[in-house]
């Protein structure tokens, strides 16, 4: 079976950046199991995927434009320490839900923290990287049609409710 739309997909992966570095793997774990079509994965990865079926192995170079974007000056924000109220102790990594500029949910991280200015980045933390994947293709599957209605995949390596 090959993969296309609406398949359930189980993949090996390995994520690197160009420094060769490792980001995230599967290795050691289940396989990471997603709808293919329905955007739980980066566009740039599905892309690469579609048409591949099970034990197919590819790498992948992902360009920031199909994986998390461009990295924006503009999602970074100084705010001042109030703004945190609740908190007790601010550190450089936390991370918290915040309005996006077009009202939308977004996570904001502490990059800096100087006196009471806390410095945000609401950029996604692979923002303006190469990603570069290593993958094997596990198993392809019609998705059942409570995972088409819900738009991921259930149980093992999937979605749990």
């Amino acid at each position: 079976m090959l993969i296309a739309a609406n398949k359930a997909v189980s993949i090996d992966y390995t994520l690197t950046n160009d420094a060769g570095e490792v980001i995230d793997s599967s290795a050691g774990g289940a396989p990471l199991v997603y709808l293919h079509g329905a955007g739980n994965i980066i566009v740039g990865l599905e892309k690469a995927l579609l048409g591949k079926q099970a034990g197919d192995e590819l790498k992948v170079a992902v360009e920031p434009e199909d994986a998390y974007g461009e990295y924006s000056a503009e999602l970074v924000a100084t705010l001042n320490r109030s703004m945190f109220e609740g908190v007790d102790e601010l550190e450089v990594g936390m991370q918290f839900h915040a309005s996006g500029p077009d009202g939308s949910m977004q996570i904001v991280t502490i990059r800096e923290l100087d006196g009471d200015d806390v410095i945000v980045d609401g950029n996604h933390p692979l923002a303006g990287q190469r990603l570069n994947f290593q993958v094997k293709v596990v198993a392809v599957r019609d998705a059942s049609e409570e995972e088409l209605a819900h738009g991921h995949i259930h149980g093992e390596g999937g979605h749990h409710h």
